[in-house]
């Protein structure tokens, strides 16, 4: 199993590095990804998914970048295309856009979009990005893309419930967020989304705090690994045992 590092807000004494010189560091001690998240009007400063991704593309050969994840609901389908196309210019190959409904108000008060009707929003939406990536266009609107980035990216979709098996059917992978779930919750829905045909996972915002002890760390990306994930995501938060010891923990 590859470890990857979920971006965190750069807002405190503890994280001088900027995101470029973040991305360098991550790259050089081994970390196979990173994946930037969308929050906004939550009381802390998130980088935008796109801007963070573009920077980290821009000082780094390796990395796997994605967003973990980005809200569908929050964009138009053709301008948001746009942005994915722009994007995958500067990333390549190695971008992965890690989708979802949202699970936070603020962030569609700050859009000034339905909270309400998110999961209903985001079906349609879905359906009609994967349309746009495929071809460029909706109806007469033409972006007319680059060839090389025609189709788009892989496309996760992070998820719970019914959410699951969607991945399994609909998309190219599934982003389990560890923030609000157990390890028991999270190993039970990988089962359901193997028994429906998902193949790539992904254990997301594993958050490591000063109260992290490594030794049970090591232990739940272990099971995780045991489990069938490809990939566990951490994030580091202020006073959190330093990267160095936690890419060690698999080797």
């Amino acid at each position: 199993m590859k470890l990857g590092v979920l971006l965190a807000p750069l807002n405190t004494p503890e994280q001088s590095d900027t995101l470029a010189d973040q991305a360098r560091a991550f790259e050089a001690m081994g970390f196979a990804s990173l994946w930037s998240a969308q929050a906004m009007g939550r009381g802390f400063m998130m980088t935008d998914p796109f801007i963070a991704l573009a920077t980290a593309a821009a000082v780094t050969q390796t990395l796997t970048l994605g967003t973990a994840v980005l809200q569908l609901p929050l964009y138009a389908p053709m301008e948001l295309a746009h942005r994915i196309f722009s994007l995958q210019q500067v990333c390549g190959d190695r971008l992965i856009l890690g989708l979802g409904a949202g699970s936070t108000a603020a962030d569609f008060t700050i859009a000034e979009k339905d909270y309400r009707q998110r999961f209903t929003n985001f079906e349609a939406l879905a359906l009609k990005l994967k349309a746009i990536l495929e071809t460029g266009r909706e109806g007469t609107r033409d972006h007319k893309p680059w060839q090389t980035v025609l189709g788009g990216p892989p496309l996760y979709l992070g998820s719970w419930g019914a959410g699951v098996q969607s991945a399994a059917h609909h998309f190219d992978g599934w982003i389990a967020s560890a923030h609000y779930r157990g390890f028991e919750q999270i190993a039970a829905a990988q089962k359901t989304y193997r028994a429906h045909g998902g193949e790539r996972s992904i254990v997301s915002t594993l958050q490591l705090t000063q109260d992290t002890d490594l030794g049970a760390l090591k232990a739940k990306l272990e099971a995780y690994r045991d489990c069938g994930f490809a990939e566990a995501v951490v994030m580091f938060l202020p006073g959190a045992p330093k990267p160095e010891q936690v890419i060690r923990l698999l080797n």
